[in-house]
Protein backbone atom coordinates (compact mmCIF):
# COMPACT_ATOMS: atom_id res chain seq x y z
CA UNK A 1 0.00 0.00 0.00
CA UNK A 2 1.15 3.70 -0.96
CA UNK A 3 1.91 6.10 1.59
CA UNK A 4 -1.62 8.20 1.71
CA UNK A 5 -0.43 10.22 5.11
CA UNK A 6 -0.34 14.06 3.04
CA UNK A 7 -3.37 13.14 1.18
CA UNK A 8 -5.56 11.62 4.50
CA UNK A 9 -3.57 15.12 6.45
CA UNK A 10 -4.87 17.45 3.48
CA UNK A 11 -8.38 16.49 4.30
CA UNK A 12 -8.21 16.98 7.78
CA UNK A 13 -8.13 13.69 9.06
CA UNK A 14 -7.44 12.80 12.65
CA UNK A 15 -4.27 10.64 11.23
CA UNK A 16 -3.48 9.04 14.79
CA UNK A 17 -7.53 7.84 15.00
CA UNK A 18 -7.20 7.12 10.99
CA UNK A 19 -3.93 4.71 11.87
CA UNK A 20 -5.82 2.83 14.53
CA UNK A 21 -9.10 2.39 12.48
CA UNK A 22 -7.13 0.97 9.72
CA UNK A 23 -5.06 -1.14 11.89
CA UNK A 24 -8.55 -2.55 13.13
CA UNK A 25 -9.98 -2.81 9.84
CA UNK A 26 -6.93 -4.45 8.46
CA UNK A 27 -6.72 -7.38 11.67
CA UNK A 28 -10.25 -7.94 11.11
CA UNK A 29 -10.39 -8.38 7.50
CA UNK A 30 -7.34 -10.96 7.91
CA UNK A 31 -8.90 -13.25 10.39
CA UNK A 32 -12.58 -12.97 8.76
CA UNK A 33 -12.20 -13.15 4.95
CA UNK A 34 -8.10 -14.33 4.62
CA UNK A 35 -8.95 -17.13 7.04
CA UNK A 36 -11.31 -18.65 4.90
CA UNK A 37 -10.08 -21.61 2.64
CA UNK A 38 -11.28 -22.78 -0.83
CA UNK A 39 -12.02 -18.78 -1.90
CA UNK A 40 -12.66 -17.89 -5.34
CA UNK A 41 -9.20 -16.51 -7.22
CA UNK A 42 -11.49 -13.54 -8.29
CA UNK A 43 -11.73 -12.23 -5.11
CA UNK A 44 -8.38 -11.20 -4.82
CA UNK A 45 -9.64 -8.34 -6.67
CA UNK A 46 -12.04 -7.20 -3.66
CA UNK A 47 -9.01 -8.27 -1.57
CA UNK A 48 -6.83 -5.72 -3.23
CA UNK A 49 -10.13 -2.98 -2.82
CA UNK A 50 -10.21 -3.21 1.23
CA UNK A 51 -6.68 -3.41 1.12
CA UNK A 52 -6.94 0.34 -0.50
CA UNK A 53 -10.29 1.19 0.44
CA UNK A 54 -9.43 5.12 2.29
CA UNK A 55 -6.18 4.86 -0.15
CA UNK A 56 -6.23 4.66 -4.22
CA UNK A 57 -10.01 4.84 -4.49
CA UNK A 58 -9.63 8.02 -2.61
CA UNK A 59 -7.20 9.51 -4.30
CA UNK A 60 -9.18 8.16 -7.45
CA UNK A 61 -12.18 10.91 -5.84
CA UNK A 62 -9.69 13.56 -5.40
CA UNK A 63 -7.87 13.53 -8.84
CA UNK A 64 -12.00 13.41 -10.30
CA UNK A 65 -12.38 16.46 -8.14
CA UNK A 66 -8.74 17.82 -9.41
CA UNK A 67 -10.94 17.46 -12.89
CA UNK A 68 -13.78 19.38 -11.92
CA UNK A 69 -16.72 16.08 -10.81
CA UNK A 70 -18.32 16.94 -7.86
CA UNK A 71 -18.40 14.05 -5.11
CA UNK A 72 -22.09 13.19 -3.60
CA UNK A 73 -22.06 10.51 -0.43
CA UNK A 74 -24.77 8.95 0.81
CA UNK A 75 -26.28 6.65 3.47
CA UNK A 76 -29.32 5.08 1.94
CA UNK A 77 -29.95 3.04 -1.03
CA UNK A 78 -32.95 5.76 -1.73
CA UNK A 79 -30.65 7.84 -3.17
CA UNK A 80 -31.01 7.19 -6.67
CA UNK A 81 -27.11 6.90 -8.31
CA UNK A 82 -29.21 7.26 -11.85
CA UNK A 83 -29.29 11.21 -11.36
CA UNK A 84 -26.12 11.74 -10.27
CA UNK A 85 -23.77 9.92 -12.85
CA UNK A 86 -26.52 11.98 -15.22
CA UNK A 87 -25.42 15.19 -13.86
CA UNK A 88 -21.45 14.32 -14.33
CA UNK A 89 -21.09 13.58 -10.12
CA UNK A 90 -20.04 10.45 -8.24
CA UNK A 91 -21.78 8.66 -5.78
CA UNK A 92 -20.22 6.97 -2.84
CA UNK A 93 -21.38 5.20 0.63
CA UNK A 94 -20.28 6.73 3.37
CA UNK A 95 -18.93 5.04 6.72
CA UNK A 96 -21.31 3.50 9.08
CA UNK A 97 -20.70 0.40 9.84
CA UNK A 98 -18.02 0.47 13.58
CA UNK A 99 -18.36 2.41 16.42
CA UNK A 100 -16.08 5.12 16.82
CA UNK A 101 -15.75 8.52 19.17
CA UNK A 102 -18.67 7.12 21.21
CA UNK A 103 -18.16 9.95 24.04
CA UNK A 104 -18.39 12.48 21.63
CA UNK A 105 -21.09 10.94 19.76
CA UNK A 106 -23.07 10.49 23.01
CA UNK A 107 -22.63 14.52 23.51
CA UNK A 108 -25.03 14.80 20.01
CA UNK A 109 -27.32 11.56 19.91
CA UNK A 110 -28.95 9.62 23.10
CA UNK A 111 -26.85 6.44 23.95
CA UNK A 112 -29.77 4.10 23.16
CA UNK A 113 -29.75 5.36 19.61
CA UNK A 114 -28.94 2.73 16.79
CA UNK A 115 -25.18 1.67 16.16
CA UNK A 116 -25.62 2.82 12.04
CA UNK A 117 -26.85 6.55 13.42
CA UNK A 118 -24.31 6.90 15.81
CA UNK A 119 -21.63 5.64 12.92
CA UNK A 120 -22.14 8.12 10.74
CA UNK A 121 -21.83 10.44 13.78
CA UNK A 122 -18.53 8.84 15.34
CA UNK A 123 -17.29 8.72 11.82
CA UNK A 124 -17.19 12.94 11.24
CA UNK A 125 -16.56 14.01 14.81
CA UNK A 126 -13.44 11.45 15.07
CA UNK A 127 -12.49 13.01 11.52
CA UNK A 128 -11.64 9.37 10.10
CA UNK A 129 -13.14 8.84 7.34
CA UNK A 130 -11.96 10.02 3.78
CA UNK A 131 -14.99 9.86 1.60
CA UNK A 132 -17.67 12.12 4.12
CA UNK A 133 -14.36 14.65 3.48
CA UNK A 134 -13.81 14.14 0.41
CA UNK A 135 -17.94 14.48 -0.67
CA UNK A 136 -18.78 17.94 -2.20
CA UNK A 137 -22.54 17.35 -1.16
CA UNK A 138 -23.53 14.37 1.57
CA UNK A 139 -27.41 13.19 0.88
CA UNK A 140 -29.59 12.16 4.37
CA UNK A 141 -32.74 10.67 3.87
CA UNK A 142 -35.87 10.67 6.71
CA UNK A 143 -36.35 6.75 6.40
CA UNK A 144 -36.62 6.26 10.40
CA UNK A 145 -37.44 9.12 12.77
CA UNK A 146 -33.84 8.01 14.52
CA UNK A 147 -32.26 9.67 11.53
CA UNK A 148 -34.83 12.14 11.03
CA UNK A 149 -33.90 13.77 14.42
CA UNK A 150 -30.28 13.19 13.74
CA UNK A 151 -29.91 15.02 10.52
CA UNK A 152 -30.84 18.27 12.43
CA UNK A 153 -27.89 18.25 14.64
CA UNK A 154 -25.16 16.04 11.73
CA UNK A 155 -26.20 19.88 9.92
CA UNK A 156 -24.20 21.78 12.42
CA UNK A 157 -20.98 19.47 11.66
CA UNK A 158 -21.44 18.86 7.75
CA UNK A 159 -21.58 21.89 5.25
CA UNK A 160 -23.33 21.00 2.72
CA UNK A 161 -26.14 18.44 4.10
CA UNK A 162 -29.37 17.54 2.12
CA UNK A 163 -31.99 16.02 3.25
CA UNK A 164 -34.42 13.96 1.09
CA UNK A 165 -38.40 13.37 2.39
CA UNK A 166 -39.50 9.62 1.83
CA UNK A 167 -42.71 8.22 2.11
CA UNK A 168 -43.82 6.03 4.37
CA UNK A 169 -47.15 4.39 2.75
CA UNK A 170 -47.00 1.85 -0.46
CA UNK A 171 -49.97 4.46 -2.19
CA UNK A 172 -49.98 6.56 -5.28
CA UNK A 173 -49.49 9.61 -2.87
CA UNK A 174 -46.38 8.24 -1.76
CA UNK A 175 -45.21 7.29 -5.63
CA UNK A 176 -45.93 11.10 -6.06
CA UNK A 177 -44.26 12.16 -3.11
CA UNK A 178 -41.00 10.11 -3.85
CA UNK A 179 -40.79 11.34 -7.78
CA UNK A 180 -41.28 15.41 -6.40
CA UNK A 181 -38.33 14.55 -4.07
CA UNK A 182 -36.37 12.99 -7.13
CA UNK A 183 -37.14 16.15 -9.29
CA UNK A 184 -35.98 18.35 -6.31
CA UNK A 185 -32.66 16.28 -5.71
CA UNK A 186 -32.38 16.54 -9.82
CA UNK A 187 -32.08 20.15 -9.07
CA UNK A 188 -29.71 20.25 -6.43
CA UNK A 189 -27.26 18.09 -8.04
CA UNK A 190 -27.65 20.23 -11.30
CA UNK A 191 -26.85 23.22 -9.03
CA UNK A 192 -23.75 21.59 -7.92
CA UNK A 193 -22.06 20.31 -10.65
CA UNK A 194 -23.02 23.03 -12.86
CA UNK A 195 -24.36 20.61 -15.42
CA UNK A 196 -27.99 20.19 -16.23
CA UNK A 197 -29.10 16.62 -17.05
CA UNK A 198 -30.03 15.80 -20.86
CA UNK A 199 -32.45 12.70 -21.54
CA UNK A 200 -28.95 11.48 -23.56
CA UNK A 201 -27.07 11.81 -20.17
CA UNK A 202 -29.78 10.24 -18.06
CA UNK A 203 -30.50 7.20 -20.24
CA UNK A 204 -26.90 6.62 -20.23
CA UNK A 205 -26.50 6.89 -16.55
CA UNK A 206 -29.55 4.34 -15.94
CA UNK A 207 -27.91 1.76 -18.67
CA UNK A 208 -24.45 2.07 -16.12
CA UNK A 209 -26.59 1.61 -13.22
CA UNK A 210 -28.51 -1.27 -14.75
CA UNK A 211 -25.39 -2.74 -15.35
CA UNK A 212 -23.95 -2.95 -12.26
CA UNK A 213 -26.76 -4.44 -10.38
CA UNK A 214 -27.04 -6.91 -13.04
CA UNK A 215 -23.46 -8.35 -12.44
CA UNK A 216 -24.99 -8.66 -8.61
CA UNK A 217 -27.97 -10.22 -9.72
CA UNK A 218 -25.94 -13.07 -11.54
CA UNK A 219 -23.82 -13.48 -8.73
CA UNK A 220 -26.92 -13.92 -6.61
CA UNK A 221 -28.44 -16.23 -8.57
CA UNK A 222 -25.00 -18.55 -8.78
CA UNK A 223 -25.18 -18.87 -4.93
CA UNK A 224 -28.34 -21.17 -5.28
CA UNK A 225 -26.15 -23.83 -6.56
CA UNK A 226 -25.75 -26.83 -4.65
CA UNK A 227 -22.83 -26.89 -2.88
CA UNK A 228 -22.60 -23.04 -2.99
CA UNK A 229 -19.81 -21.63 -4.89
CA UNK A 230 -19.25 -18.64 -2.93
CA UNK A 231 -18.93 -17.94 1.20
CA UNK A 232 -21.03 -15.73 2.24
CA UNK A 233 -19.04 -13.41 3.64
CA UNK A 234 -17.25 -12.99 0.24
CA UNK A 235 -20.59 -12.44 -1.57
CA UNK A 236 -21.34 -9.91 1.24
CA UNK A 237 -18.33 -8.02 1.02
CA UNK A 238 -18.85 -7.73 -3.38
CA UNK A 239 -22.37 -5.88 -1.95
CA UNK A 240 -20.35 -3.83 0.28
CA UNK A 241 -18.03 -2.75 -2.75
CA UNK A 242 -20.84 -2.19 -4.60
CA UNK A 243 -21.10 1.31 -2.52
CA UNK A 244 -17.42 2.27 -3.20
CA UNK A 245 -16.32 1.36 -6.21
CA UNK A 246 -16.06 2.84 -9.86
CA UNK A 247 -19.39 1.46 -11.01
CA UNK A 248 -17.69 -0.23 -14.75
CA UNK A 249 -15.08 -1.55 -13.07
CA UNK A 250 -17.08 -3.08 -10.07
CA UNK A 251 -19.16 -4.52 -13.25
CA UNK A 252 -16.78 -5.73 -15.14
CA UNK A 253 -15.06 -7.61 -11.58
CA UNK A 254 -18.38 -9.38 -10.34
CA UNK A 255 -19.02 -10.76 -14.00
CA UNK A 256 -15.27 -12.07 -14.24
CA UNK A 257 -15.82 -13.97 -10.55
CA UNK A 258 -19.40 -15.19 -12.07
CA UNK A 259 -17.80 -16.70 -14.39
CA UNK A 260 -15.27 -18.89 -12.57
CA UNK A 261 -18.39 -19.34 -10.39
CA UNK A 262 -19.96 -20.72 -12.92
CA UNK A 263 -17.17 -23.27 -13.87
CA UNK A 264 -16.90 -24.27 -9.93
CA UNK A 265 -20.83 -24.87 -9.73
CA UNK A 266 -20.18 -27.06 -13.41
CA UNK A 267 -17.32 -29.32 -11.57
CA UNK A 268 -19.32 -29.60 -8.30
CA UNK A 269 -17.35 -27.37 -6.36
CA UNK A 270 -18.63 -25.67 -3.62
CA UNK A 271 -16.88 -22.88 -0.69
CA UNK A 272 -18.60 -25.51 1.31
CA UNK A 273 -19.55 -29.12 1.45
CA UNK A 274 -23.47 -29.69 0.13
CA UNK A 275 -24.99 -30.90 3.24
CA UNK A 276 -23.79 -27.62 5.23
CA UNK A 277 -27.11 -26.04 6.63
CA UNK A 278 -27.99 -22.84 4.44
CA UNK A 279 -29.08 -19.51 5.85
CA UNK A 280 -30.85 -16.72 4.76
CA UNK A 281 -29.96 -13.30 6.63
CA UNK A 282 -32.45 -11.15 6.80
CA UNK A 283 -32.91 -7.67 8.48
CA UNK A 284 -30.77 -4.05 8.66
CA UNK A 285 -28.47 -3.45 6.23
CA UNK A 286 -24.09 -4.08 6.90
CA UNK A 287 -21.32 -1.70 6.17
CA UNK A 288 -17.98 -2.17 6.20
CA UNK A 289 -16.67 -3.50 8.72
CA UNK A 290 -20.03 -4.60 10.40
CA UNK A 291 -19.35 -8.36 10.15
CA UNK A 292 -19.27 -9.78 13.23
CA UNK A 293 -22.89 -12.12 12.62
CA UNK A 294 -21.86 -13.50 9.03
CA UNK A 295 -18.40 -14.46 10.68
CA UNK A 296 -20.21 -16.11 13.71
CA UNK A 297 -22.53 -18.09 11.12
CA UNK A 298 -20.12 -19.05 9.00
CA UNK A 299 -17.81 -20.01 11.62
CA UNK A 300 -20.63 -22.64 13.51
CA UNK A 301 -20.77 -24.73 9.98
CA UNK A 302 -23.00 -23.15 8.05
CA UNK A 303 -22.91 -20.62 4.79
CA UNK A 304 -25.14 -17.98 4.05
CA UNK A 305 -26.68 -17.68 0.46
CA UNK A 306 -28.51 -14.86 0.51
CA UNK A 307 -29.32 -11.30 2.06
CA UNK A 308 -32.20 -9.88 2.46
CA UNK A 309 -30.72 -6.65 3.33
CA UNK A 310 -29.94 -2.76 1.92
CA UNK A 311 -26.61 -4.38 1.51
CA UNK A 312 -27.90 -7.44 -0.87
CA UNK A 313 -31.06 -8.20 -2.85
CA UNK A 314 -33.02 -5.70 -1.14
CA UNK A 315 -31.07 -2.60 -2.32
CA UNK A 316 -30.72 -4.04 -5.66
CA UNK A 317 -32.81 -7.01 -7.05
CA UNK A 318 -34.96 -4.51 -9.59
CA UNK A 319 -33.55 -2.54 -12.57
CA UNK A 320 -35.16 0.83 -14.24
CA UNK A 321 -36.88 0.62 -17.08
CA UNK A 322 -34.47 1.02 -19.92
CA UNK A 323 -36.86 1.32 -23.05
CA UNK A 324 -37.60 4.57 -22.44
CA UNK A 325 -35.37 7.60 -24.30
CA UNK A 326 -32.47 7.41 -26.06
CA UNK A 327 -30.15 8.95 -27.82
CA UNK A 328 -32.67 10.19 -30.43
CA UNK A 329 -35.18 11.07 -28.37
CA UNK A 330 -37.05 14.73 -29.68
CA UNK A 331 -38.75 15.96 -26.47
CA UNK A 332 -35.93 16.13 -23.85
CA UNK A 333 -38.50 17.26 -20.82
CA UNK A 334 -40.86 15.09 -22.28
CA UNK A 335 -38.43 12.25 -22.60
CA UNK A 336 -36.64 12.92 -19.15
CA UNK A 337 -39.73 13.29 -17.17
CA UNK A 338 -41.20 9.31 -18.53
CA UNK A 339 -37.45 8.62 -17.32
CA UNK A 340 -37.53 9.97 -13.77
CA UNK A 341 -41.37 8.26 -14.03
CA UNK A 342 -39.21 4.54 -14.26
CA UNK A 343 -36.61 5.80 -11.66
CA UNK A 344 -39.51 6.59 -9.30
CA UNK A 345 -40.79 2.69 -10.22
CA UNK A 346 -37.50 1.30 -9.04
CA UNK A 347 -36.79 2.88 -5.84
CA UNK A 348 -40.27 2.39 -4.88
CA UNK A 349 -40.37 -1.07 -4.98
CA UNK A 350 -37.25 -1.28 -2.14
CA UNK A 351 -39.39 -2.67 0.81
CA UNK A 352 -37.65 -1.19 3.54
CA UNK A 353 -39.20 -1.71 7.23
CA UNK A 354 -40.30 1.78 7.08
CA UNK A 355 -42.83 0.86 5.86
CA UNK A 356 -46.78 0.50 6.65
CA UNK A 357 -47.93 -1.95 5.93
CA UNK A 358 -45.11 -3.92 4.41
CA UNK A 359 -46.56 -7.42 3.58
CA UNK A 360 -44.11 -7.08 0.38
CA UNK A 361 -41.84 -7.50 2.53
CA UNK A 362 -42.45 -10.50 3.76
CA UNK A 363 -43.22 -11.68 1.05
CA UNK A 364 -40.19 -11.13 -0.63
CA UNK A 365 -38.38 -13.27 2.63
CA UNK A 366 -40.33 -15.98 2.16
CA UNK A 367 -39.87 -16.46 -1.68
CA UNK A 368 -36.30 -15.67 -0.69
CA UNK A 369 -35.50 -18.51 1.54
CA UNK A 370 -37.51 -20.97 -0.90
CA UNK A 371 -35.65 -19.80 -4.24
CA UNK A 372 -31.98 -19.92 -2.07
CA UNK A 373 -33.02 -23.48 -0.51
CA UNK A 374 -32.45 -21.96 2.83
CA UNK A 375 -33.10 -24.30 5.45
CA UNK A 376 -33.28 -21.20 7.84
CA UNK A 377 -33.69 -17.81 8.24
CA UNK A 378 -31.76 -15.39 11.17
CA UNK A 379 -33.35 -12.15 11.45
CA UNK A 380 -30.93 -9.18 11.86
CA UNK A 381 -31.88 -6.27 14.36
CA UNK A 382 -29.60 -3.67 15.16
CA UNK A 383 -30.09 -2.65 18.82
CA UNK A 384 -33.10 0.34 19.14
CA UNK A 385 -33.70 -0.10 15.18
CA UNK A 386 -37.18 0.23 15.74
CA UNK A 387 -38.35 -0.50 12.11
CA UNK A 388 -36.79 -3.73 11.76
CA UNK A 389 -36.91 -4.95 15.19
CA UNK A 390 -41.18 -4.74 15.36
CA UNK A 391 -40.96 -5.91 11.73
CA UNK A 392 -39.05 -9.06 12.78
CA UNK A 393 -42.31 -10.86 14.51
CA UNK A 394 -44.22 -10.61 11.42
CA UNK A 395 -41.42 -11.90 9.68
CA UNK A 396 -40.83 -14.62 12.04
CA UNK A 397 -44.97 -15.34 11.70
CA UNK A 398 -44.83 -15.36 7.82
CA UNK A 399 -41.70 -18.34 7.95
CA UNK A 400 -43.41 -20.19 10.82
CA UNK A 401 -46.60 -20.22 8.40
CA UNK A 402 -43.92 -21.85 5.57
CA UNK A 403 -42.34 -24.42 8.00
CA UNK A 404 -38.97 -22.53 7.67
CA UNK A 405 -36.84 -22.10 11.08
CA UNK A 406 -36.28 -18.47 12.09
CA UNK A 407 -33.43 -16.58 14.45
CA UNK A 408 -34.44 -13.21 15.96
CA UNK A 409 -31.27 -11.41 16.63
CA UNK A 410 -30.58 -8.12 18.09
CA UNK A 411 -26.97 -6.54 18.30
CA UNK A 412 -24.62 -3.81 17.68
CA UNK A 413 -21.40 -3.38 16.52
CA UNK A 414 -19.49 -4.08 19.65
CA UNK A 415 -17.64 -7.75 20.18
CA UNK A 416 -19.11 -7.74 23.89
CA UNK A 417 -22.27 -10.36 22.79
CA UNK A 418 -20.17 -12.58 20.47
CA UNK A 419 -19.55 -15.58 22.86
CA UNK A 420 -23.36 -15.56 23.32
CA UNK A 421 -24.53 -14.61 19.63
CA UNK A 422 -22.33 -17.82 18.73
CA UNK A 423 -23.85 -19.88 21.48
CA UNK A 424 -27.25 -19.37 20.25
CA UNK A 425 -26.23 -19.41 16.44
CA UNK A 426 -24.92 -22.50 16.99
CA UNK A 427 -28.28 -24.41 18.38
CA UNK A 428 -30.09 -22.97 15.68
CA UNK A 429 -27.96 -24.53 13.12
CA UNK A 430 -27.72 -27.44 15.52
CA UNK A 431 -31.72 -27.26 14.93
CA UNK A 432 -31.40 -27.17 11.36
CA UNK A 433 -29.31 -30.47 11.29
Amino acid sequence: MSDYTQMWKDLGLNLEAHDMLLNVLGNAYKDIYLAQKNRPEGMGYFDFVMSEVHGLRIKELLDEKAQGRKIIGSYCVFVPEEIVLAANATLVGLCSGADFAVEEVEKYLPRNTCALIKSAFGFKLGKVCPYLESADMVVGENTCDGKKKAYESLGSLIDNLYVMDLPQMKSEQGKALLKGEYYRFKQAVEKLTGVAITAQSLKKAIQTVNAKRTAIHRLSELRKAVPTPISGLDALLANQVFFYDNPARFTESVNKICDELEKRIQDKQGAVPAKTPRILLSGCPMAVPNWKLPWIVETSEAVIVGEESCVGERGTRNLVDESIGGVNATDNDEMIDKMMDAITDRYFKVDCAIFTPNQERLNHIVEMAENYKADGVIHYGLQFCQPYIMESIPVEKALEGKNIPTLRVETDYGMEDAGQLKTRVQAFIEQLR
